[in-house]
């Protein structure tokens, strides 16, 4: 695992810190909620920083470069856009789709649900 430096990373609620400076990403195992999700150990701090966002989370942007990370969000999003507009498709079309093309509609939106958590 390779820490991207100079990068700053999201912790929620607005605050960043440079990931140079992260030494440590602890789960909440108690106390976890809406807000306190993990802790972020920071170089000259003596006391973690409260983050909302999961350990997974902060943990991928330390190690995925800026521009891999701005494409793998903009993807995220056209996937989501895509997953609203076939939840929206009437049953009666989706089933002449699946029956024409072979093509699950409903398939789909589960996995596209799946990838986006």
């Amino acid at each position: 695992m390779r820490i991207q430096s100079g990068q700053l990373i999201p912790l929620g609620y607005g605050k960043y810190v440079r990931s140079d400076e992260i030494v440590a990403v602890d789960p909440l195992a108690e106390g976890r909620g809406p807000g306190r999700r993990t802790l972020v150990w920071v170089r000259g701090l003596p006391d973690p920083l409260v983050a909302s966002r999961s350990e997974g989370a902060i943990t991928d942007d330390l190690v995925t470069p800026a521009e891999e990370a701005a494409r793998m969000q903009q993807l995220r999003a056209t996937l989501s856009k895509l997953t609203k507009a076939l939840e929206q498709m009437p049953p009666m079309l989706r089933r002449l789709m699946q029956e024409d093309t072979k093509v699950d509609v409903g398939s789909l939106v589960e996995e596209s649900r799946r990838v986006l958590g």
